[in-house]
């Protein structure tokens, strides 16, 4: 059974910098793509971040790509998103997410969601 754990959420001052942790764990793809969406209340859930360590490429959402940077330890299973320059509009509950090879690029086709975790920006 896939797990992923998120960690590194909570409450932060606008203009300020936050890290996120995934871990996951019973991965059994050959390759796979692990990365971020984040969801507001009343709005569709979007893509923030990808990794694919399929050719190393990363993939950086237009509402955070000026401020966010993606890493991925490969022994670990583990992938890190940083946002700098926080603002209130970054408000939102933030979802690992993996699939298979290329499969990160929409809501339907990850297979494995985390159970999110909360990040609220205070101005």
């Amino acid at each position: 059974e896939v797990k992923l754990v998120e960690s590194g959420g909570g409450p932060v001052q606008a203009g300020g910098s936050l890290s996120l942790s995934c871990a996951a764990s019973g991965i059994t793809y050959s390759f796979y793509c692990m990365g971020w969406f984040r969801q507001a209340p009343g709005q569709a859930r979007e893509r923030i971040a990808t990794f694919y360590t399929y050719d190393g490429n990363k993939y950086i959402g237009d509402s955070v790509g000026g401020r966010a940077t993606i890493s991925h330890d490969a022994a670990k299973a583990t992938t890190y998103l940083r946002i700098s320059d926080l603002k209130p509009d970054d408000t939102a509950m933030y979802y690992c997410a993996v699939g298979e090879i290329y499969g990160c690029g929409s809501v339907n086709r990850v297979n494995f969601w985390g159970q999110g975790t909360q990040v609220t920006v205070s101005s």
